[in-house]
């Protein structure tokens, strides 16, 4: 099926930048300027908005990683889900948390200043090898290690990490193990379950295909009540659904993820495109979108010209996510092919020396053609 009247029409762009931003789907927009009416003449907003739309949202993201809809805190982004987990756990001066080095800055801002606050140590893992695998982190694993904080699918150069592996081995060790799932969430097939990771984390503005200021919390169930209750949103109180008569003493946070929801969790110029956007991305079948990113994808490696490019991720499409980056022969060679793709409206990210391709569903071969035609000249 043609998706792409789904979408914007990018006219003479070729846009190859999910991993950047991606486009909202026009159901989504169209939610978007519902809401915005709403708070154009705000006695038409409707009362379940303020945790019935949270709470749809929660039920569409746990249809899409298979979880429980109350394992879901609604946050701003994986920044904001990142510090939601340093806020749960309960830390032990001595405490030491795994980051791999050239991971994305979000990690390393959260977790350094914490260590610092809290005499803790944070441990960055070099790779033995060109990318990141599971066995770089089991192997620093010690009697201190408490947390192990890394990406699902790098955003530099689209490396799979074997999930299962490093959790494996992290639950025999009895430490936590958080994903961030910015990079592959509503791209690839995924079992929260089948990960066996203790938290998640994901911005919404990806291939969640949903605006700026979303994304998400995923908590183990069953570990949702060993973790510390630490300062939580109003809007999360056991009963604060009852505006006529909130409870002013007594607070205790409401069973489930939501107690650590970002404040105004019902941001409904967001949360209303973001649960279009889901439905869209339900509605497609992520499978759809994997395999369909997937062909475009194996053949820009295929045709990659191997005379004045390598490629900069993984060629096993196995340990892969769902896109490719690929550089030049030098770092000032691959910046002035980005330059010249920018220039010739084919829209990619430059990140750490290499050019990042993330398509979409609007894309179509003739995009890959483009981008081939233009490195090989």
């Amino acid at each position: 099926m043609d998706w792409r009247n789904e979408f914007a029409d990018f006219a003479d762009v070729a846009y190859l930048n999910v991993s950047t931003q991606g486009p909202v789907p026009l159901v989504a927009a169209r939610a978007a300027q519902v809401a915005i009416e709403w708070k154009k003449s705000p006695h038409t907003i409707p009362q379940e908005t303020y945790f019935g739309l949270p709470d749809r949202v929660r039920a569409l993201l746990a249809r899409l990683i298979n979880a429980a809809p109350e394992e879901i805190a609604i946050t701003t982004g994986a920044s904001s889900g990142l510090l939601a987990a340093a806020q749960a756990i309960a830390w032990q001066p001595g405490d030491e948390i795994l980051i791999a080095r050239g991971e994305f800055p979000a990690h390393s801002a959260t977790w350094i200043p914490l260590a610092e606050r809290d005499a803790l140590s944070v441990k960055i893992v070099t790779p033995a090898g060109r990318f990141l695998a599971a066995d770089d982190l089991i192997a620093q694993l010690g009697p201190r290690t408490r947390l192990v904080s890394v990406s699902l699918v790098r955003f530099d150069d689209a490396s799979l990490l074997d999930a299962q592996r490093l959790a494996a081995a992290c639950r025999r060790s009895g430490v936590y193990v958080l994903l961030d799932v910015s990079q592959c969430a509503g791209a690839m097939p995924m079992d929260v379950r089948a990960l066996g990771a203790d938290f998640l984390v994901c911005a919404g503005y990806k291939w969640l295909l949903s605006p700026y200021g979303t994304g998400f919390l995923w908590v183990r169930g069953d570990l949702i009540d060993q973790l510390r209750v630490a300062p939580f949103y109003w809007m999360a109180v056991e009963g604060a659904a009852n505006f006529h008569s909130l409870p002013l003493a007594g607070m205790k946070p409401a069973r489930g993820a939501r107690r650590w929801d970002s404040p105004e969790t019902a941001s409904f110029f967001h949360l209303a495109a973001m649960e279009a956007a889901l439905e869209f991305l339900l509605r497609v079948g992520v499978e759809n979108i994997w395999t369909h990113n997937a062909v475009l994808i194996e053949s820009l490696i295929e045709r990659l010209p191997r005379d004045t490019c390598v490629l900069a991720s993984p060629a096993d499409a196995a340990t892969r996510g769902p896109f490719a980056c690929f550089a030049a022969r030098s770092s000032e060679k691959t910046q002035a092919l980005y330059q010249k793709l920018s220039a010739e409206k084919i829209i990619v990210a430059l990140r750490e020396n290499a050019i990042r391709v993330a398509p979409h569903l609007y894309n179509a071969p003739r995009d890959i053609d483009r981008l081939i035609s233009s490195i090989s000249v």
